[in-house]
């Protein structure tokens, strides 16, 4: 078959992607490829059609066992053979799937990194016919990468034992430039087809938002989402235990995922997710990586990761099957504190020198101070995000709160000199809160205690709203007319740009959100945010029906809905309302084998409504 052909019989599409076909061709013509593609932008697709064009065997290294099966489960439902090889098999199933691979059943075969150097596999290896190695998530290979895992290291070793050396394919969603020429000079690459498709996800909503109540936030949300999935991302386990016990409290179908957790107990709540069982899971950045749930409608981080990296990882995991989805960042000032805490403890890693640890230390402290300030700005969400990543967007997107929001220019002037000059007087010795209860005249105990109420400053503040004053002093933070230590202690300190500022008078504006009235809620439909401009309120019942199916023929197979038909394909089903084969075969997402295994009952299912 050709690549056009596999790609309608196997997958359902009639085009390909964006970059897929590039990538496909380069492979196919025997080249070395790194490929960084955004979060489903279809990264599997690049290297499973050349993988069944190819002689042999493909390998596809991935670091996450959930990923393994997830892909392997994916591929068997499109009709085509794979396995994974990892420790979640008994001795007796990985001799068996390793004798079918040597017998050709498999020409796509998954393998965790750790699992290339044991002698076993090695000695398949040695004997197989290994035409390409796939690396996925391939920023791991990279010290630089925000996910760091030495057993990539031993990638190039296996390939060096191999008689013959594969092509050998790289592929990930987040890599700045060090983190692309660290992969290729890691792995090897020979002269390799290198392609950047572009970071933007166009059907994502950023958000970030600084609320009171955090929880009440989140629970409002999911109320108001009741039929989409999402998921809740917190900075530590107590939180997660919190959030979570909490929702459940209140009603919500809610679960968790840390590593606190045991493995049993993590699948379990994993897979729940995964079938729909559970709509909400909360859950630290343990849960990330290898998360193929193509459904999830919004990703909430109740606290700010500690980098861009981690968080566009995260919050990519909504969308994945192109419709429209929103990723929302609570944050509060306590999110800085904790992120510093966890840098300097967790950067112990028995495989650096000091040397190198002093170095990422350093890295993820500059990275800390960048994800902050994208909760400070004031300007379009995506175009920050796409600089981060080296790309220039527009500096309007439409599709981010703050380019929906209506700002206007206020001289900050008076107050931010009332900051800067608060900071010099008290001696440069006192956090934010500190410094912002002084200005406000609150009367706090370590007001008192720090006798901070006999500061000259002591209350010239007091009548501008406490959310307005932080807006402030975040923008001087962010314009470099102050400086926060991180050291253990979060400390204000002076810089030379505030001390001009103070001799020199200079004026300072800054864009702040003109305060709205409070819209009243709509009633809201119960179709998908996608269906949204596609489906009509008439077209709702035969929506619900064609989910109602899937849901019941995912029960039947024990696999999770979204392997059956995406939401994609129900709502282009409900906009065709396919009567026959033929028709049916014209839907986004129905492929030949597909069609075969379901067509009769979702044709039956339009024809009876």
């Amino acid at each position: 078959m050709t690549k056009q052909e596999l790609l309608k019989t196997h997958f359902g599409y009639d085009t390909f992607r964006e970059g897929q076909e590039a990538v496909i061709d380069a492979l196919l013509e025997g080249k070395d490829v790194l490929a960084v593609m955004p979060t489903g932008a279809g990264k599997s697709i690049c290297y499973q059609v050349p993988a069944l064009m190819m002689k042999g065997i493909t390998l596809v290294i991935s670091p996450l066992i959930s990923l393994m099966k997830d892909q392997v489960r994916s591929l068997n439902q499109a009709g085509i053979s794979a396995a994974y090889l990892n420790s979640s098999l008994t001795q007796g199933q990985y001799f068996t799937a390793l004798r079918y691979a040597k017998a050709g059943r498999y020409p796509i075969i998954y393998v965790a990194p750790e699992r290339l150097t044991t002698e076993a596999f090695l000695d398949f290896a040695l004997s197989a016919d290994i035409s390409m190695i796939a690396v996925d998530e391939s920023h791991c290979v990279s010290q630089w990468g925000q996910d760091f895992r030495p057993s990539y290291l031993k990638i190039a070793e296996f390939v060096a034992q191999l008689p013959k050396r594969p092509v050998i394919s790289a592929f990930t969603a987040t890599a700045t430039k060090e983190v692309r020429e660290d992969i290729a000079r890691l792995l090897g690459l020979q002269d390799p087809f290198c392609t950047t498709t572009g970071f933007d996800r166009e059907n994502l909503y950023f958000a970030v938002k600084t609320p009171k109540d955090k929880y009440k936030e989140v629970h409002d949300y999911i109320l108001e989402h009741p039929d989409d999935s999402g998921i809740i991302y917190c900075l530590t386990r107590k939180l997660v235990e919190e959030v979570c016990g909490k929702l459940i409290r209140d009603g919500i179908t809610a679960t968790r995922y840390h590593a606190g957790l045991s493995d049993e107990e993590r699948r379990n709540n994993q897979d729940d997710f995964i079938y729909d069982r559970c709509r909400v899971m909360v859950a630290t950045n343990a849960f990330g990586m290898g998360i193929d749930k193509s459904d999830v409608r919004y990703v909430i981080h109740y606290n700010m990761p500690k980098n861009m990296e981690g968080y566009y990882q995260e919050a990519g995991r909504a969308g994945r099957d192109g419709d429209p989805a929103e990723c929302i960042l609570l944050y509060s000032g306590k999110d800085v504190v904790t992120n510093q805490y966890l840098i300097e403890r967790g950067q112990d890693n028995q495989e650096m020198d000091a040397a190198a640890w002093r170095l990422v230390r350093e890295r993820d402290q500059e990275r800390l101070k960048k994800m902050t300030f994208y909760c400070f700005t004031h300007d379009c969400l995506r175009e920050y995000i796409l600089k981060y990543f080296g790309e220039y967007g527009k500096s309007y997107c439409g599709n981010c709160l703050n380019c929906q929001t209506e700002f206007e220019e206020q001289d900050v002037s008076r107050e931010a000199r009332a900051m800067i000059r608060c900071v010099e007087s008290s001696g440069q010795r006192y956090g934010v809160n500190v410094i912002l209860d002084t200005l406000r005249g609150a009367s706090t105990a370590k007001i008192r205690q720090y006798e901070m109420d006999g500061n000259p400053e002591y209350g010239v503040c007091a009548k501008i709203p406490a959310h307005r004053l932080r807006q402030i002093f975040n923008y001087l933070v962010l314009k470099e007319y102050l400086h926060l230590t991180d050291d253990g202690y979060t400390i204000v300190k002076l810089t030379a740009a505030s001390r001009s500022f103070l001799e020199e008078g200079h004026i300072l504006t800054m864009k702040m959100p003109k305060e709205q009235e409070p819209k009243k809620k709509e009633k809201r439909s119960r179709l998908p945010k996608s269906a949204v401009g596609e489906l009509g309120e008439q077209d709702e019942p035969l929506f619900q029906k064609l989910r109602a199916l899937r849901l019941e023929i995912a029960r039947e197979e024990k696999i999770p809905p979204y392997m059956v038909f995406s939401d994609k394909t129900l709502i282009h089903m409900c906009i065709l309302k396919p009567g026959n084969e033929e028709e049916m075969l014209n839907v986004t997402g129905v492929g030949r084998h597909k069609y075969e295994k379901y067509g009769k009952r979702f044709i039956d299912a339009v024809k009876n409504l």
